[in-house]
């Protein structure tokens, strides 16, 4: 009697089947990873810019009094913010918040940041 050695038909479908579904899980993964990292570069450049705006009006050493909206280039792309002033219940500091958005309609803003400064 002679034995064969191999695997039979089943056990190779088996395998490609295992592997098959280990492949598409990995795939999945990496393309929720990539989406993640786009989002989070986003946001990122966003705080930077919202912590420009607040350095300089605290260098400027003048709380805005009213709603100020401008832009800034960072990164090859263009930024849209709102700095926000707000009184506060104690009367000697004031809150300021700053909002970044990435598109002109200021539609989803990527960041908030709120700061305290002393009132004038």
């Amino acid at each position: 009697m002679r034995t064969h050695r191999g695997f039979t038909l089943i056990e190779v479908m088996v395998a490609m089947a295992v592997f098959a579904v280990a492949a598409l899980a990995v795939l999945n993964a990496t393309g929720q990873h990539v989406n993640t990292l786009g989002v989070l570069e986003e946001k990122t450049f966003a705080s930077m810019v919202a912590d420009n705006q607040l350095a300089l009006f605290v260098l400027e050493g003048k709380v805005p009094s009213s709603e100020k909206n401008g832009s800034s280039e960072m990164a090859g792309r263009t930024w849209y913010w709102t700095i926000k002033p707000t009184t506060t219940a104690d009367n000697a500091l004031r809150a300021v918040d700053v909002i970044v958005w990435q598109d002109e309609s200021k539609r989803g803003s990527l960041v908030s940041v709120r700061t305290y400064v002393p009132a004038n």
